[in-house]
């Protein structure tokens, strides 16, 4: 009973050794962690490299090899995070992570799924919304285009999404590059309200995907001016009041009037 009891108690030590180094790993601020971070944030780059070019690669012979083991990285990466996280079941309930089990799942059935592939590129917005993305361009000072940075990665990811949707529903008859290149133009010139008419989405279904893009696109559209040319701000929330936005040289919250101590970044 003792070796046993002594087994166990072991088995949960390494257990929580390992969840501590991985919460270091992903969480912390040290040299080791930081050169951890940039590895996954590249090799997510290069899985969302595989997600836009899906489209056009999903017939070629390599394509389920890529495929597979893209989902077995993303596995990896996910029970990794999983393991990080100080409370796994709240973790687990963040919308963010059950996109990318979503994604993971598109991953692990593509053929009985091929029809939402194209929402693989969520996997930019989730990133982005975690924070992964923006931690870098914090550390070398340049935080306050964290919301210029999100605007952007949500227009970039909004038309992506499209543009698989217009690809797999409307030109997938044009496989590959062409119909791909089509699906990316009809968007682009739908969402900047352009209009030239040279391609259409035939049918109703095609006038309301036409109707529906060009709704969301213009409201990204504007969100994106609107972090481009406002004022600069910084994020400092109030801690009386909770306002998260202020002058870079504020001293008083123009909320309530509490007195700040925002940190100067340039020192």
């Amino acid at each position: 009973m003792n070796k046993k009891a002594d087994r166990q108690a072991d088995e949960s030590s390494a257990f929580e050794i390992l969840r501590l180094t991985l919460r270091k790993l992903y969480h912390g601020r040290t040299k080791a962690a930081i050169r951890f971070q940039t590895a996954v944030m590249v090799v997510d780059f290069i899985i969302i490299a595989f997600f836009v070019a899906s489209p056009m690669l999903r017939n070629g012979p390599a394509y389920l090899w890529i495929d597979y083991t893209v989902a077995a990285i993303l596995t990896v990466d996910i029970v990794a995070r999983g393991l990080a996280a100080s409370d796994f079941w709240r973790w687990l309930r963040k919308f963010t992570i059950i996109v990318d089990l979503f994604i993971l799942l598109t991953l692990l059935m593509p053929a009985t799924l091929a029809n939402l592939g194209f929402l693989r590129i969520l996997r930019l917005w989730t990133l982005s919304t975690s924070g992964v993305l923006w931690r870098p361009i914090a550390r070398r000072g340049y935080g306050d285009w964290r919301e210029t940075g999100r605007a952007v990665v949500n227009l970039a990811t909004f038309l992506f999404i499209a543009s698989g949707f217009v690809y797999t529903s409307f030109f997938r008859d044009s496989a590959g590059l062409e119909g791909y290149v089509d699906a990316i133009y009809f968007t682009v010139a739908t969402v900047t309200t352009t209009g030239f008419g040279d391609i259409v989405l035939e049918g109703v279904w095609g006038k309301l995907t036409a109707i529906v893009t060009m709704i969301i696109g213009i409201s990204l559209f504007v969100r994106l001016a609107q972090a481009l040319f406002r004022p600069t701000k910084v994020q400092f929330p109030c801690p009386q009041c909770g306002l998260q936005r202020h002058d870079p040289d504020a001293v008083h919250c123009k909320a309530c009037g509490h007195l700040l101590n925002i940190p100067d970044h340039d020192n």
